[in-house]
């Protein structure tokens, strides 16, 4: 069987999303770095933390809603420890679970990175659409995230994480 290739206008849409794709965790990164001196994946750790209840979440959960390994989640996290943002501790509810906990300080410095994460996300993206555009980019967003991540786990919430 032929394969449908893809017509100029496709072509281009996709070359487009690839190129978003490549260029935004690197910009993003660069402004969490220079803002906040964390990685966008530290940041990204962080903000799953705070807005979880208790502030505590389950680290296989917390691997699942940021689409890392467990070996790459715990490297994280131990640097987050390091720096006194983070600490583990066994689960209350299954002692065979750890759960990552966002300390005080760890608290004190996501609030004090998120107005410069949010004002890159407003600069770079939304103020860059209508509001229809922005309308449409959530529900195309959706439509590809449940082609590709069928289970939900990059879209769930802090909320819906606790057993």
């Amino acid at each position: 069987m032929e394969p449908r290739w893809l017509d100029d206008a496709e072509m281009v849409t996709w070359l487009r999303l690839i190129g978003l794709a490549e260029v935004l965790p690197a910009r993003l990164d660069a402004q969490s770095r220079r803002d906040a001196g964390l990685t966008h994946f530290e940041y990204q750790v962080l903000a799953m933390l705070s807005e979880a209840p208790e502030r505590t979440l389950r680290m296989s959960w917390l691997a699942r809603r940021t689409n890392a390994t467990l070996p790459r989640l715990s490297h994280v996290v131990k640097r987050l420890e390091d720096r006194g943002l983070v600490a583990r501790a066994r689960s209350a509810t299954d002692a065979r679970a750890t759960d990552a906990v966002l300390t005080d300080d760890g608290w004190t410095t996501i609030r004090s990175a998120a107005p410069g994460h949010v004002a890159f996300v407003r600069e770079r993206i939304l103020d860059q659409l209508t509001p229809e555009q922005v309308d449409q980019l959530g529900e195309i967003a959706g439509s590809l995230l449940s082609s590709l991540d069928p289970e939900g786990d990059i879209t769930m919430r802090a909320a819906d994480a606790r057993p």
